[in-house]
């Protein structure tokens, strides 16, 4: 377990919403669950486009059953999500002041099951994600044994914290037009793997702005690198198809997303995050 109360209690903005799920698809076994993180993981601008059309696919199912009093108050989940949030809002924070820009801190949504979201509406099957309409991060913790699970990720919660520096990422991207820039890009395919190697670049360099506070034990950062591996499109290809399509890729493959995390984490220099110069994946 990382040392996170070294960066105090957290002031990032968590909205908690697991006490009121909302209905959510129900005729998805599996199969279908490791569809949708192929196709929808990490999609960041993406997301806006395709999750409609899977609400509207999905079977309707009852509410899940939860006890809202479980979710009273600020529990240990809520406050690590706040201290992490808010731990990101620092590092960019300071790197849009170095840019002579202002940022806007985005709000994370935890939920469960389902919620409302500016882009039709959010769902634990498509994994953590950011939606650009409301500049809001969509966030199920129980998605992470899936992780574990089904895609072989070790877990850990330095793992689950380089999720959201991740999907900060893409609400950097966002404010600064990389978002806008990708989707006008010829080849749909290539822009979405450079936004996603470079929201892992930006998920590294919020995590080397912390390396030196004492809040990773040792060997702990290569949970966040094991994660980054897992959600590799040629892991999640093979886990679910049994076969590889580079053609197809979205996100990068395992060893490019380990390669810009690093590469953020250890430089810890912006300029390092260029993904769109295009000799650079």
């Amino acid at each position: 377990m990382a040392n996170w109360d070294i960066l105090g209690t957290g002031d990032g903005n968590v909205e908690d919403r697991r006490g009121a799920p909302m209905a959510v698809g129900g005729g998805l076994g599996i199969g279908g669950i490791v569809l949708l993180l192929a196709i929808n993981y990490f999609m960041g601008g993406n997301v806006v486009d395709v999750l409609p059309q899977i609400i509207n696919q999905a079977a309707i199912a009852p509410s899940q059953e939860v006890d809202p009093a479980q979710f009273e108050g600020a529990d240990s989940y809520e406050i690590f999500a706040k201290t992490v949030l808010g731990s990101t809002n620092d590092t960019w924070n300071n790197i849009f002041s170095q840019l002579g820009k202002t940022y806007q801190e985005p709000t994370l949504i935890l939920f469960r099951g389902g919620t409302e979201s500016g882009c039709g509406g959010a769902m634990s099957q498509v994994g953590p994600h950011y939606c650009p309409t409301d500049g809001n991060i969509y966030l199920d913790e129980t998605f992470f044994d899936e992780l574990s699970t089904r895609l072989g990720a070790q877990g850990g919660d330095v793992a689950q914290a380089y999720v959201i520096a991740h999907e900060v990422g893409h609400h950097v991207q966002t404010q600064l037009g990389f978002t806008q820039a990708a989707k006008r890009a010829a080849d749909s395919n290539e822009g979405s793997v450079r936004l996603e190697l470079q929201a892992d670049c930006f998920g590294g360099l919020w995590a080397h702005s912390i390396k030196d506070r004492g809040v990773f034990e040792p060997g702990e950062i290569n949970e966040a690198i094991d994660a980054a591996g897992a959600v590799g499109d040629d892991n999640i290809q093979q886990r679910s198809g049994g076969y590889v399509n580079s053609d197809s890729f979205t996100h990068g493959s395992s060893a490019q997303r380990q390669y810009w995390f690093n590469r953020g984490y250890e430089s810890g220099d912006f300029s390092q995050c260029d993904t769109f110069t295009p000799a650079q994946i």
